[in-house]
């Protein structure tokens, strides 16, 4: 069987290319080995069920594994505590029997006596006497026995299920002087001490999570370079392809931050999608620097269950969309704070990461996919300065090439008629936002952008505009003197040097009522320098 890059469900090594997870499994393990409960929370499709299947697999010599999903229970099996009980039983039972043949006679026997109590009593039992019985298997054991529960939050909002962790709390407390499982694991998106997020609040009093006994899960789950370099080698060489390995794992993780969806999505596109459904694209030609941005392009305007999902937290919180609008058009720096909730939900839906004391979008393909989402608004696409740059858009490409030159002249003239009497504070700050929302027509369904966030402040934002295989560098700022201007062009020939190109070009929002207004060229050593000053 052919091996192919996967974005459903979980990863099977015989059949999908993955990256190698011994070293995370490992850690896992310590964990384990220690006797700790813990969670696995990270947002969606991001690994976690590949993660705790490998794990059972790697945990069975020295355990007996019982690996549940929740998901798989429906609602109808958290109705009352003696449904859930009887439900969970028989899932345990016939997962323990399915995967461990080699049990003692004393734990056989155990586990015929929870056995009929499911037969006996099919209208179910209390969760005390399935702990009971639980206990027992335990302790009957020849093996410790490690529960793992996949998508428990998908059961968070019910009663039954908070009480089912009170229980589990309870056993591991009293471990020493009862039996319990050796270890439990769950993992969801939402940790559970962070049930509230799900609860109405009309239920509210549910909010106690029994589960302060925790321990911390840091085992990184994202992937780094070399992860996706080694699992590229395998491709390579499955596939007689020869390609930069070390350059397209860069280019790879520099855009998806090492989500391993995004990852996973675009090694697909340029394997399956790409070579076929574009005549320049074939065979190696796919594995280029310009395949990836072509494969961007493409998921950056397509639908799947990952973008829904994140526009449907967005529309569930209002406090985190919020936050996020203003970190995308602002260039405020917010402070990551874990308590504040705004971020706290922001960071386990996954939508951003601390960034050295700050908030930033987690990836480059996140951050333009919300961009592109708050630009698209029928409040947005009101404005007048859409408006001009529809009625503009068919100037700016010339045998297939950006005039960004031409862009930059266009926009300061419709900014300069619509903007320039404003007394309102709020065209300055928002000054990139009207520039974007100018860009976008102009490039839209051949090109896409996305801001560099190592330039990102109050003062300045640095735009990268990929059209047509062309990469433009455009830094927007806000005008602060002349001293800070003279900064400002050094700064953006040093970056640049980082993407190897001799032209840039610069806008400066400036309120001044005084000041020149129009596009120029500046010749810094061997760089052209267009500047806009609006």
């Amino acid at each position: 069987m052919k091996k192919v890059f996967n974005v459903t469900a979980d990863c099977k090594p015989e059949q999908h290319y993955m990256v190698n997870l011994d070293e995370r499994l490992s850690k896992v393990k310590e964990l384990v080995d220690m006797g700790k409960y813990f969670t696995i929370n990270r947002a969606r499709q991001y690994g976690k069920t590949t993660l705790l299947r490998a794990l059972r697999r790697y945990l069975q010599g020295d355990y007996y594994v019982v690996l549940m999903d929740f998901q798989t229970f429906g609602d109808a099996k958290f109705k009352d505590e003696h449904t859930f009980s009887v439900s969970f039983a028989s899932s345990f039972l016939r997962l323990l029997g399915r995967n461990h043949l080699a049990m003692s006679e004393k734990m056989k026997e155990a586990i015929a006596a929870l056995r009929k109590c499911v037969d006996d009593r099919p209208e179910g039992f209390e969760q005390k006497e399935l702990f009971e019985n639980l206990g027992d298997i335990c302790d009957a054991s020849d093996k410790q026995i490690v529960l793992m529960i996949d998508e428990a939050d998908s059961a968070s909002n019910n009663q039954v299920f908070l009480d089912f962790l009170s229980q589990l709390r309870a056993g591991y407390i009293d471990r020493d002087i009862q039996p319990t499982f050796w270890s439990v694991i769950l993992a969801g998106v939402y940790d559970v001490k962070n049930l509230k997020r799900k609860l109405r609040p009309e239920d509210g009093h549910r909010a106690n999570s029994p589960w302060n006994i925790a321990a911390d899960f840091n085992v990184k789950m994202s992937f780094s370079k070399e992860d996706i370099k080694g699992m590229l080698e395998e491709y390579a060489a499955d596939r007689h392809i020869d390609l930069n390995l070390n350059e397209i794992a860069g280019l790879i993780c520099d855009y998806t931050s090492g989500y391993p969806f995004l990852v996973s999505k675009l090694c697909k596109m340029m394997d399956e999608e790409i070579p076929g459904s574009i005549k320049s694209y074939s065979g190696n030609e796919a594995w280029t620097k310009e395949g990836v941005r072509e494969a961007i392009r493409i998921i950056l305007s397509e639908k799947n269950t990952l973008f829904e999902s994140m526009i449907g937290k967005l529309n569930d919180y209002p406090e985190l969309n919020e936050m996020l609008k203003e970190l995308l058009f602002t260039g405020k720096s917010i402070a990551y704070n874990a308590d504040d909730p705004a971020v706290d939900m922001a960071e386990m839906f996954g939508f951003i990461r601390n960034h050295q004391g700050v908030i930033a979008v987690a990836n480059r393909i996140f951050e333009t996919r919300l961009y592109n989402l708050y630009l698209s608004t029928a409040k947005m696409q009101g404005l007048d300065i859409y408006k001009a740059s529809l009625q503009d858009k068919n100037q700016f490409v010339v045998d297939g090439h950006l005039n960004m030159r031409r862009i930059l002249e266009r926009f300061v003239v419709h900014f300069n008629d619509l903007y320039h009497d404003s007394a309102e504070p709020f065209v300055e700050e928002e000054g990139r936002k009207y520039f974007l929302l100018y860009l976008r027509p102009i490039i839209n369904g051949t090109g896409n952008y996305y801001i560099e966030s190592r330039t990102r402040n109050l003062r300045r934002t640095d735009v990268i505009v990929d059209y047509n295989g062309e990469q433009y560098v455009v830094e927007m700022k806000i005008w602060r003197g002349n001293e800070y201007h003279t900064r400002g062009e050094e700064q953006l020939v040093g970056y640049l040097d980082d993407y190897h190109i001799k032209k840039g070009y610069m806008i400066s929002f400036n309120i001044n009522k005084r000041k020149q207004s129009g596009v120029r060229e500046i010749i810094v050593g061997d760089k052209v320098l267009v500047e806009a000053v609006v």
